[in-house]
């Protein structure tokens, strides 16, 4: 997209992950051998395990090698790239984005369309979520390593008190009325502030509900943040939930007092991505043996409509000289032998063989064994694999979703702290969005 800028910020650390790649990458791309490269690889490696499944890789094919270039964070890594491309040079053969950001540089040209390689045959592998949400124009623009289907995490002991059967909430009408209950017996059944914390969640309610807040083709995006009708359903249950004082409005996701509240039973339940349990077993451990885990409200009843939040995913950026190898170890990351190490490490898979095998979900592997100790002794896998199976919606993002992320906690915050209502905030936040679109070269319209 030759029109559209390429802001480049400049951060010492990404400029530094630029220096490391400046061996690793040509400026013209091509698809080339398969069976002979120095590929390098930048990602970040939360799980420690990058260094033994490269070497498994390497071993599996003795011509390519991997330099692993630890980028520490997504945000540090997408920045990084955006310097590379703007720059022409240092350009990673493969490179761990986060989901949400895929179609940024999709939408740019600055990867490579991984159904040349046969990528469009995998779809059926996947789960739904992590799948649609690399997709550009109907093609494959990187390959899932994880998923975060939302589920809805639930604190026994305060449902108990409030009187409140967790497992009766089928519906997000269900959930109102526990909202209530809650909030009479001394607690919160969740908490929102609207701080840029809050947009994933955000992106995957708004996401359950059929909502479509923006539509990207190419240079031109659709902004409709109040008139959709699934933003329109959004909306106003959120502003109920607001306005009747049912939700802790000022307390931030991943704060201190987040942790302090979830460990005290403040905040009762919470809707979040399946990697959840291992944040709640070490940020509230008091709570031992009361949270549940259960499937995400629905819109209508009867309804088993689920949405993803949080995820990551490898992808083969255009300019780089080994495209074909790249991807040959892209598939091994997130297909083949290396899907079920990452998994081993404690990655959530998006890999269906993975989700249903028998390992995955048997209780009484060490692993298992301590998250379903947490969780009253639910099988807390065979839960979370099958609700990363349901159906979901189709869903974009904006190809400048970290500013997105931004600004949603600049403009929505003030719905929470009721300063004006959601809607008049997502009309504000729709002008943002629309502003920062044609200022990066976009042709935006706002509905």
């Amino acid at each position: 997209m030759s029109n559209v800028k390429k802001v480049v910020a400049v951060v010492a650390a990404a400029a530094t992950m630029v220096g490391l790649a400046g061996c690793g990458s040509g400026s013209q791309g091509n698809k080339g051998s398969d069976s002979k490269a120095d590929l390098v690889f930048w990602g970040w490696d939360t799980g420690n395990s990058m260094k033994k499944i490269i070497a498994n890789f390497e071993k599996e094919n003795p011509g390519v090698t991997v330099k692993f270039n630890n980028t520490g964070t997504a945000e540090k890594t997408s920045t990084a790239l955006t310097n590379a491309v703007a720059a022409k040079k240092g350009i990673p053969d493969v490179v761990m984005l986060e989901d949400p950001t895929v179609t940024q540089f999709a939408v740019t040209g600055d990867l490579s369309d991984l159904s040349q390689f046969g990528a469009d045959k995998l779809a059926d592998d996947f789960t739904a979520g992590p799948w649609n949400k690399l997709q550009y124009n109907a093609k494959p623009y990187a390959l899932p390593i994880d998923a975060g289907p939302e589920m809805f995490f639930y604190n026994k002991a305060v449902f108990d008190k409030a009187g409140v059967d967790g497992e009766s909430i089928k519906t997000w009408d269900d959930y109102y009325e526990a909202a209530k209950k809650v909030k009479a017996a001394g607690s919160y059944i969740t908490n929102s502030s609207g701080s840029s914390g809050d947009y994933q969640p955000f992106t995957a309610q708004a996401w359950q509900a059929g909502a479509k807040p923006w539509k990207v083709d190419g240079e031109k995006i659709t902004i409709d943040m109040t008139k959709d009708e699934g933003m329109k359903r959004y909306i106003d249950f959120r502003q109920k939930l607001i306005d009747e004082d049912l939700i802790d409005t000022k307390t931030a996701n991943w704060s201190d007092e987040w942790n302090r509240e979830l460990n005290d039973g403040t905040l009762a339940s919470l809707t979040i991505g399946a990697w959840m349990p291992v944040n709640l077993i070490s940020g509230a451990p008091d709570q031992k043996g009361n949270w549940r885990v259960g499937s995400l409200p629905q819109w209508e009843a009867g309804k088993q409509v689920s949405a993803e939040d949080g995820g990551s995913a490898l992808a083969v950026p255009k300019a780089g000289k080994s495209q074909a190898a790249a991807y040959k170890f892209v598939r091994y990351m997130t297909h083949d032998a290396g899907a079920q190490q990452m998994a081993d490490s404690g990655t959530f898979s998006s890999l269906k063989k993975i989700l249903n095998s028998s390992s995955f979900t048997d209780p009484t592997t060490a692993a298992n064994k301590k998250v379903n100790d947490y969780f009253g002794g639910q099988n807390v896998n065979k839960i979370l694999a099958e609700g990363a199976q349901r159906p979901v919606e189709k869903f974009q993002y904006l190809p400048y979703n970290p500013f997105a992320q931004t600004a949603y906690g600049d403009e929505i915050s003030k719905a929470y702290s009721k300063s004006i209502t959601l809607e008049k905030a997502m009309e504000n936040y729709a002008q943002k969005l629309a502003d920062h679109g044609k200022q990066e070269g976009y042709s935006v319209t706002v509905k």
